[in-house]
């Protein structure tokens, strides 16, 4: 019988699926084993577009409420902090 994970556990695991998720969609051949040790600015070494990023973001709103019964609102917001902390740079920001 396999072993269940405990809160934080699932909390760590939705953050990779998360940037796996935010590289895939950007369409960079990255994963989160490759950059987990890392102390430099790898966030801003690719790029994707901000349509990307909305993409990511439904994605990751989804992705939130299924795997840790998240309700929407703070989901929203979760993904929002998750972008700030580990979002790829914007390739076409306009002001």
């Amino acid at each position: 019988m396999a072993k269940r994970l405990t809160r934080e556990q699932k909390k760590e695991q939705a953050l990779i699926d998360l940037i796996n998720e935010m590289f895939r969609i950007a369409g960079h051949a990255v994963t989160f084993e490759d950059i987990k040790d890392r102390k430099d600015d790898w966030y801003t070494q690719w790029t994707m577009t901000m349509a990307q990023n909305d993409e990511w973001q439904q994605w990751g709103k989804k992705y939130l409420q299924k795997t840790l019964r998240t309700p929407a609102k703070l989901a929203e917001r979760e993904m929002q902090w998750i972008s700030l902390q580990y979002g790829l740079k914007f390739l076409d920001f306009n002001l």
